[in-house]
Order: C-alpha cells, then sequence, then structure tokens
C-alpha cells in the first residue's frame, strides 16, 4: 500500500503518516517550506521505503516532479491524504482585516492546490487495485464557525469538490472527507487556555480531538470502511449538536 500526505510534517499531518506506516503502508511525505522536520518524522515511521518529497501543492512544477517520482520509484498510489493547509485569525465581523492577499493564499492552499493534487496523482490512483482520496477538511466548513469566513469558505468548497471527484472518479477512485472539529496541537495552543475549555465544554464527548482521532478516521477509510464514498466524515466530539 503506497500512500501519499500532503504537508505530512505537521501535528494531523504526522499522526496520519504513523498510522499508515504502522498499518504496513510506505508513506511519502510531502512538505512546502519544513524538510529538517519531515526529515525527522521520517526517521520515526517503521517499515522501509518511505520518502520525504518537496511540493507545495501550489506549485504545478513541483507537482509534475512529485508525478514523476512516484511513477518511477512506486508506480501506483493507493492513497492521497490531502491534508496541507493554511489559516489564520481574523474576526468574522472584521471584515477588513480579512485581506485579498488571505483569502487567496487560503483558497490556493486548501482548495485549489488539494484539487491540483488528485488531478496530479489520478492516474496513480487509477493503476492501482482501488484508489482512495481523503480530503482533511473541518466542521467549520459545515457551522461557518472557524479561523476566519475565508477558512470556513474552503473548507465548504473542499467538502463540495469531494462529492463532485467522488461521483466523477468512481469506481475506480473513492473520495471522502474527514471533517475535524478543535484539534490539540500547535493552532490550538495559541489560544487563551480559557477559550480552548470553552470549546472543550461545549463538546459533548467531553473533550477536543487529537491528531490520532483524525489519523485513526483516515487510517479506517482505508482497511475497514471501504464501502465509502462521498462522505463527510466529523471527528468532532458531536461539537455540532451543540
Amino acid at each position: 500500500m503506497i500512500a501519499l500526505v500532503t504537508g505530512g510534517a505537521g501535528g494531523i499531518g504526522s499522526a496520519i503518516c504513523r498510522q499508515l506506516a504502522q498499518a504496513g503502508a510506505t508513506v511519502i511525505i510531502t512538505y512546502n517550506s519544513n524538510p529538517q522536520k519531515a526529515g525527522e518524522l521520517l526517521q520515526t515511521l517503521p517499515g522501509v521505503g518511505h520518502a520525504v518529497f518537496h511540493a507545495p501543492n501550489t506549485d504545478p512544477d513541483r507537482l509534475a516532479l512529485l508525478t514523476q517520482f512516484l511513477t518511477d520509484h512506486y508506480g501506483k498510489l493507493d492513497i492521497l491524504v490531502n491534508n496541507a493547509g493554511i489559516t489564520t485569525p481574523v474576526p468574522h465581523d472584521d471584515l477588513d482585516a480579512l485581506t485579498d492577499e488571505w483569502i487567496d493564499r487560503i483558497f490556493q492552499t486548501n482548495w485549489r492546490g488539494a484539487f491540483a493534487m488528485i488531478r496530479a496523482c489520478k492516474l496513480l490512483l487509477l493503476s492501482g487495485e482501488g484508489g482512495l482520496v481523503v480530503n482533511i477538511s473541518s466542521v467549520a466548513g459545515q457551522t461557518g464557525i472557524g479561523s476566519n469566513v475565508a477558512y470556513c469558505a474552503s473548507k465548504a468548497a473542499m467538502d463540495s469538490m469531494t462529492r463532485s471527484l467522488a461521483r466523477a472518479l468512481a469506481p475506480a477512485v473513492r473520495v471522502v472527507s474527514v471533517s475535524p472539529g478543535w484539534v490539540l496541537g500547535d493552532y490550538a495552543r495559541q489560544f487563551d487556555p480559557a477559550y480552548i475549555q470553552a470549546q472543550t465544554d461545549l463538546t459533548p464527548l467531553g473533550r477536543l480531538a487529537t491528531p490520532d482521532d483524525v489519523a485513526n478516521a483516515v487510517l479506517a477509510l482505508a482497511t475497514t470502511l471501504t464501502f465509502t464514498t462521498g462522505s463527510i466524515i466529523p471527528v468532532d466530539g458531536g461539537r455540532t449538536l451543540k
């Protein structure tokens, strides 16, 4: 099983890489700007054949080189996890603070970049016995509550893309969104602990998600939930119920 995880060295990405490697997958980690972090993660993965590749999903030339690398070294791709994403905190009512530059950056990475990665890897996903694309979305795409208005919209667009491509690429390739709520990690640590506690209190299961919770959903889609496509799977502890 050959798996590619974009933005694989981040908190959620590294958990996904570890879970897939522990399940026997060969993992390719792509990164944008931190080769050291990606290389350190590579050294911790069990198994052999793993690789690191510099491939920002907004750079078509690097995506072409990535496709050639995958073709030459592996010949196929079984799982593509579109995990790379960016955001910045901006109050929803401060319309002037959400600049055109940030809007473009968010959509270029979170939506256009994810689509470009699927497009680049399509033939490789078709080369195996059944490809899987997992888009790491967010419940913000459903609730409209998140770090900023553009981020929420970009995740809603990702979920729409998931449904569209699940139809377009079936039956050979399945496409699913995994949609976390708040996830404990570097981003959450930027916020006042009292605010994070308030979010925890609003979660029916009494805690926020961990990166492993998200990775578990990805692993399940790859190993047991094999009759699922076009779905948006929440990993939020029931947060959207309140």
